[in-house]
Parts: structure tokens; C-alpha cells; sequence
């Protein structure tokens, strides 16, 4: 596996994002910067993203850092 994509907008910073609001594990990312850019869908995802988008979501998850509402 090649070095994590942590950019804004990439698979791990989508998956750490939705984890953090408390959204469904739901892979996807954006070719640039979140909502500014076109969203790639997990269908359109490769094995190796989805599985960056996961690390990202499940990091999350592991150290509790949720938004507080």
C-alpha cells in the first residue's frame, strides 16, 4: 500500500470527518477540497481507497474524538 492520502478532501480525511460527526461509515472522496470539488462515490473507488477512507473512519473511532452537539 502506498503512502495514506491525508489531504482535505482525500479518502482518509473523509473517512476521519465522517467518524467525527458520527455519520455512517460511507466511503467516498473529493478530487480537491471537500464540497468545492467533485465527489467520487465507492463505486468509482479503487480497493486501496476504500481502504484509506476505512483507516481514516475506524482511527477516528478508536480514539473517541467525536463532535459535540
Amino acid at each position: 500500500m502506498q503512502e495514506l492520502d491525508k489531504r482535505h478532501g482525500g479518502p482518509f480525511d473523509r473517512g476521519n470527518a465522517d467518524s467525527y460527526y458520527q455519520r455512517e461509515l460511507s466511503p467516498h472522496y473529493y478530487l480537491g477540497d471537500t464540497y468545492g470539488s467533485d465527489k467520487v462515490g465507492i463505486e468509482d473507488m479503487t480497493t486501496e481507497e476504500i481502504a484509506e477512507y476505512t483507516k481514516g473512519f475506524n482511527e477516528n473511532e478508536a480514539t473517541g474524538n467525536f463532535k459535540e452537539w
